[in-house]
């Protein structure tokens, strides 16, 4: 007797697609800024410098008021003095006089010789200008261009891209069942190609 039935089974079919790991490395880029500061030559000079005070020569030439009183003052108390010592020079030579001595003649001698040596004569201006100086200075400055380098560096980079698996279901699995027999009768004789069993046998 055939096989009623047929059972078919259908697999399941599986697409896989794969995708590789990948590091990727970004160059990194670099930019120089130059930028210039200027220098210069300084020079700073200051020549001698002379200093003359003719305040005492003019007032040796033309006092002024003050001084004026001030020299006629000092010339008084040296007048005083000189005349104080005149006379007490004198007063002691009439002192020590002997008779018939002329002390009178002397005396006029010696104020003659006074006044021969005081002739009034004097160099003008009697006090000379003070005269002083600074010293010269000179001083120099050069100061070279400087430059100056900006180096602006953009760091490189890694990109990681991870793998990637992907599973695509094409066939889903099956089983097919399949009646190839013939058709059932029922009751069996109603079938055209029945045949009676044998039970005898």
């Amino acid at each position: 007797m055939k096989p009623l039935i047929e059972i078919t089974t259908v697999p399941i079919q599986i697409e896989m697609k794969t995708t590789n790991a990948k590091l990727e490395y970004a160059r990194g880029t670099a930019e120089m800024e130059v930028s210039r500061d200027k220098g210069g030559l300084q020079i700073k000079s200051r020549p001698i410098r002379v200093n003359i005070d003719t305040f005492e020569a003019r007032n040796s030439i033309t006092p002024t008021a003050v001084r004026s009183i001030e020299q006629a003052a000092q010339k008084g108390r040296q007048a005083a003095y000189t005349a104080t010592a005149t006379i007490a020079q004198q007063g002691k030579l009439m002192m020590e006089t002997k008779l018939g001595e002329e002390v009178i003649t002397k005396f006029a001698k010696d104020a003659y010789k006074e006044n021969i040596r005081d002739v009034g004569l004097d160099f003008l201006p009697s006090v000379p200008p003070e005269i002083t100086w600074d010293v010269g200075e000179m001083n120099i400055r050069y100061e070279m261009d400087k430059l100056n380098f900006d180096w602006k560096i953009g760091g490189g980079s890694f990109e990681f891209t991870p793998g990637d698996i992907e599973f695509t279901v094409t066939q889903r699995p099956e089983v097919l069942i399949k009646y190839v027999g013939g058709p059932i009768y029922v009751p069996p004789s109603s079938d055209p190609n029945y045949e009676p069993i044998d039970i005898k046998a």
